[in-house]
């Protein structure tokens, strides 16, 4: 590992390269900005990633005239890029963006990674973003890391020895972070309904956001629960001081919290820093259907933009518009579904914020299907929670309908008849 300047690492990266961020609270944004203002000696510039936190100015005039963004997630500062001639998205499942990289398909130029300085043994951390970084690392022609003390050091397959790495560049800086998020009352409704499903010794995955904060609110008087995921977020930490979250009925790492990445506050960065109990690997391992299966009662919690009548979701596009990512969905549908005594549930709010029904007769056109009506289990709404599981097309459309908005019932009614000639 060479330390240099941040005007010299950024060099590394030369006109028609494709080149990895590391993303989420590590995205190492005072590389990403060095690149920026080198953007005058550069062209046809390929970045791939997943979600970046940050402004991403490469998405931006004047600098977007030398990058164009290629991402496998999509987060609200690309998103405007992905839908225009500056970016593009890859549908796939986050347990598969690492076969892009060690199989080729887009082989990578370079590494922008953003790590904690080495141990005595050499060994940097990657801190709280190993997803599909490892294999980025392992994969790329030239390693720039960003050196930063504030990284937590993380336990489990996340680690990075000097050797690995070519350049370097030190710089000191909180790595990003959010305030935990305060549910509404309809999120409170949906998370009790949620939470109501929720066994003692069910091994849970569900990601950021309020409605995942308001089932975990609801689960203090829960004995043994494990968490493997995806991701989490400082909703568990409640639960791990009062003794809720332990995994000893886990069957994949017992007793450890497993995750690919996280993103909260301090409180939870502190709380990952050097704890053997959260034990970060790749998204190809924590996403792995026949892993996440062999844990007992995995209670899967995912989210939707739009469900139509016979329970197909929708949960990255709004209509044309590119919104979001496939993530890991389905990865974690499937995987729960096939869990001994596991749950499968999508939960959303019955109306948009314009009061638009989310349960829909139809998807709206160019939608796309993140999870099909075959894999579709639980669904949730502020109106209760309703099982598709084994129901013909018509039986789900009044499964569904008795949880949409009651301004929609009427509608959806008449759409239902309409199409299966019954309700």
């Amino acid at each position: 590992m060479i330390y240099v300047n941040l005007e010299e690492a950024v060099s590394k990266v030369k006109s028609g390269n494709r080149i990895f961020f590391q993303g989420a609270a590590m995205t190492p944004k005072y590389l990403i900005d060095g690149l920026c203002k080198n953007y005058k000696a550069l062209a046809d510039v390929e970045i791939v990633q997943m979600h970046t936190e940050g402004e991403a100015l490469y998405t931006q005039e004047p600098y977007c005239n030398a990058f164009k963004t290629n991402s496998c997630f999509v987060g609200g500062n690309v998103r405007k890029a992905v839908n225009t001639s500056v970016g593009d998205y890859i549908p796939i499942f986050l347990s598969e963006i690492h076969l892009l990289f060690k199989k080729d398909i887009l082989p990578l130029d370079v590494a922008f990674i953003q790590v904690s300085p080495p141990d005595k043994h050499g060994y940097c951390s990657l801190g709280t973003s190993i997803d599909v970084s490892l294999a980025a690392v392992q994969k790329a022609k030239i390693i720039v890391a960003q050196i930063n003390p504030e990284v937590p050091r993380s336990h489990g397959d996340g680690n990075v020895h000097v050797d690995e790495i070519d350049f370097a560049v030190e710089h000191q800086t909180p790595i990003y972070s959010h305030d935990a998020l305060t549910p509404n009352e309809t999120e409170q409704k949906i998370g009790k309904y949620i939470a109501d499903l929720v066994e003692d010794g069910a091994t849970l995955q569900m990601g950021i956001g309020a409605i995942p904060n308001a089932v975990l609110n609801n689960l203090g008087n829960r004995k043994s629960l494990g968490i493997h995921t995806e991701m989490f977020s400082d909703g568990i930490l409640p639960l791990v001081e009062k003794g809720v979250i332990t995994g000893e009925h886990k069957v994949i790492k017992n007793g450890k919290i497993v995750t690919c990445f996280a993103m909260g506050s301090q409180k939870l960065y502190d709380f990952i820093d050097d704890n053997p109990m959260v034990h970060f690997k790749e998204a190809a391992y924590t996403n792995d259907t026949a892993i996440i299966r062999r844990n007992p009662k995995v209670t899967a919690i995912n989210s939707a933009i739009e469900i139509d009548l016979t329970g197909q979701v929708c949960a990255d596009t709004i209509g044309r518009m590119q919104f979001s990512g496939v993530g890991g969905q389905m990865d974690f549908i499937r995987g729960a579904s096939l869990s001994e005594g596991g749950k499968a549930i999508i939960a959303m709010p019955s109306i948009t914020k314009k009061g638009i029904s989310k349960i829909t007769p139809f998807l709206n056109e160019g939608a796309g299907i993140t999870t099909t009506r075959a894999h579709v289990h639980y669904i949730a709404t502020e109106y209760g929670i309703v099982d598709l599981y084994g129901k013909n097309l018509s039986q789900r459309a009044k499964a569904l309908i008795s949880i949409a908005h009651p301004d929609h019932r009427e509608n959806l009614e008449k759409a239902a008849f309409e199409r299966f000639g019954k309700i």
